[in-house]
C-alpha cells in the first residue's frame, strides 16, 4: 500500500522536514554520483553505516555511525520511498512537536530503531543504513496524534490498483502488524540457520514506531497537565 497523501493541513511551515529530506537529497545524490565507483559506495557505506558488532566492540570510535546511518540510502528505491513517507506524515507530526523539538525526537527515533536492531543482531556486521527506522519514530507519532486522518492509499490488487481513504490508525497498524510479523519471521529464520540474513531491518523499524508512540502519548499527557493546571 502506498500513501498518497493525508487531509491534515500544516498549520506552520515544515522546515525542518524539508530540512531532513534535503540533507538525505544531498547525502544520496553524493553517495551516487560523486563516489567514483562502487567500491567506493560500499565503502562509504561500511564507513558510515552502524554495523552492531563494531559498535559492540568498539563504541567509543564509532558512536557516530548511530547518526550517520539514518542518512545513508541502499538505493534510489530505498530513498524515495523513504523521503515519500516522511514528507506525507512528518510535516503534521512537526506541526505537534514544534521545529526544534521534532528534530530532536527525529534523530531520537533513528538512535532507538538502530538500538533495537542491535538488540536482535548483536554480532551483526551488516552494515545498517537508511531513514526507515526515524520515519518509522514519525509514524509512531502520528498514529497517537492524528489516528482519524484520512490516508489517500493506493492498493495493488494484482494487475489493477485501486485508491482507497483508510483512517490512520487502520493504515499505520498494519503497517506495524506487517514489521512485526516479518520482523519475528526473520529472527526465527536466523536463529534456525545460525547465521545473520541481510534485508530490511523490521526491528529498527518496530523500535523507531514504538519510540515515537512513546514520546506522542508523553507528549499528550503533558499537555493535557498543562491545560488542566492553567484552568484549576
Amino acid at each position: 500500500m502506498i500513501p498518497l497523501k493525508d487531509n491534515i493541513p500544516s498549520y506552520k511551515k515544515p522546515f525542518v522536514n524539508y530540512f531532513i529530506i534535503l540533507l538525505n537529497t544531498l547525502v544520496f545524490i553524493y553517495q551516487y554520483f560523486f563516489l567514483p565507483s562502487r567500491q567506493e559506495i560500499q565503502q562509504f557505506v561500511y564507513d558510515y553505516g552502524f554495523i552492531p558488532y563494531r559498535f559492540l566492540t568498539d563504541p567509543i570510535s564509532f558512536w557516530y555511525t548511530i547518526f550517520t546511518c539514518m542518512f545513508l540510502h541502499g538505493g534510489f528505491l530505498h530513498f524515495l520511498g523513504n523521503m515519500w513517507f516522511l514528507y506525507i506524515f512528518g510535516d503534521n507530526v512537526e506541526d505537534k512537536y514544534g521545529h526544534i523539538k521534532y528534530f530532536l525526537v527525529y534523530l531520537l527515533y533513528g538512535i532507538s530503531a538502530s538500538f533495537v536492531q542491535f538488540i536482535f543482531s548483536p554480532t551483526s556486521t551488516l552494515p545498517m543504513i537508511g531513514a526507515s527506522g526515524a520515519i518509522s519514530g514519525v509514524l509512531g507519532s502520528y498514529f497517537i496524534f492524528f489516528p482519524t486522518a484520512g490516508v489517500l492509499t493506493l492498493v495493488p490488487f494484482g494487475i489493477f490498483t485501486r485508491i482507497v481513504v483508510f483512517p490512520a490508525v487502520i493504515f499505520l497498524g498494519f503497517w506495524f502488524i506487517f514489521q512485526l510479523l516479518s520482523g519475528t519471521q526473520t529472527f526465527a529464520l536466523q536463529v534456525a540457520l545460525g547465521r545473520e540474513i541481510g534485508g530490511v531491518a523490521y526491528w529498527a523499524h518496530i523500535g523507531g514506531f514504538l519510540s515515537g508512540l512513546i514520546t506522542a502519548i508523553l507528549s499528550k499527557k503533558k499537555r493535557r497537565y498543562k491545560t488542566y493546571w492553567y484552568y484549576l
